[in-house]
This record gives C-alpha cells, structure tokens and sequence, in this order.
C-alpha cells in the first residue's frame, strides 16, 4: 500500500545563480512598479502652467525678473518652497547649490514664508544666495495650481518644458536642465 507520501517529488534545490537571478529579477519588478508609481504621482501633482502666467515677478529685494525672457536664453528653473516645508530644508541647499554653479538660471518662490524682512532673515541664517520671490499669500503658487512642496518647473522659451515634486538631487536636476536645453 502506498501513502500520499510516497508519491510526492521533493522540490529540486535552487543553484546559487538561479537565486541570484531570481534575486534580480525581483528586484527589477519591485524596481519598476516603484517608478512607474512615482512617475504617475509626480504627473499628478506637478505644478500647471497657468494659461497666462504672471512671468514678470519681483524678488523680496525688489529686483524684476522676467522668468520669459530668462528661459528663452536657456531653460530656467523655478522652485516653490516655504521656509515652513520641513521637506524644503533638505532640498534648499541643492538649490542654493545649483544657483551658485550659474550653469542654469535659478528663480524660487518662497510661498507663505512672511513678510520680506522675516524671509531675508531666513535666508541669511541658512545662508542661502538664490534668487526669491516672496508669495507672501501663496497667490503664485495657486495660480500654478501647486498641491505640495517642493514642486520645481522647466521653463524654456516661457513655456514649461517639465515639472516635478519632492526631493531632487542635483545631478536629477542638472540633467533635467540639459535635457530641456537638447530637446
């Protein structure tokens, strides 16, 4: 008489490069459905180019930027951050990072950080030397339709050429900007 037992195969052994190529495998599907996910939600919540976009803007200091003009020499990014973005305090010094570098025309938003005195305070404690303009009702940033901060937008040739979210590192920048200036 034969049991249940005695019929069953036991399950051949994995070879060390099977595991490791299932290993991989995973790792590339988990790796891909992650990008896919945050490609999709970065869509969704990017900023939108208003239909007519207030690009003559004043920085906290007083000084008129033309965000067009400046994006038709070569692409120009725009950063919206508040100095009460827990977030912003990561991605800020990327930013003062890339504007000190002048390979790009940097222009941030500072969106309900108080009045010019308290954002000049603050820019000064954290010793940050980029170009902002003070949205002190957060008008700006609606007008843009931001949901979150950080939020970043290409513009080139006054037109938005990409928008993003969250933290960036500057090499993700820095290729954003040069892939706008070839395409």
């Amino acid at each position: 008489m034969t049991t249940d037992t005695d019929t069953t195969a036991a399950k051949p052994k994995k070879t060390p490069q099977q595991k490791a190529l299932s290993l991989i495998k995973t790792i590339l599907i988990y790796g891909l459905m992650f990008a896919v996910i945050y490609t999709a939600v970065n869509w969704w919540r990017q900023p939108v180019m208003p239909a007519n976009p207030q690009l003559q803007l004043t920085d906290y200091q007083g000084q008129t930027l033309d965000l067009a003009a400046m994006s038709h020499k070569q692409p120009t990014l725009v950063y919206f951050w508040g100095t009460w973005c827990p977030i912003c305090t990561y991605t800020s010094p990327t930013i003062d990072k890339l504007a000190a570098s002048d390979s790009y025309p940097v222009v941030t938003v500072a969106i309900k950080s108080g009045s010019n005195q308290r954002l000049a305070e603050y820019m000064q404690q954290n010793n940050f030397d980029f170009t902002t303009i003070n949205d002190e009702d957060g008008a700006i940033f609606a007008d843009w339709q931001g949901q979150v901060t950080p939020s970043y937008v290409i513009l080139k040739e006054g037109e938005m050429a990409q928008g993003l979210t969250g933290i960036q590192p500057l090499w993700s920048l820095k290729l954003r900007l040069w892939l706008s200036s070839v395409f």
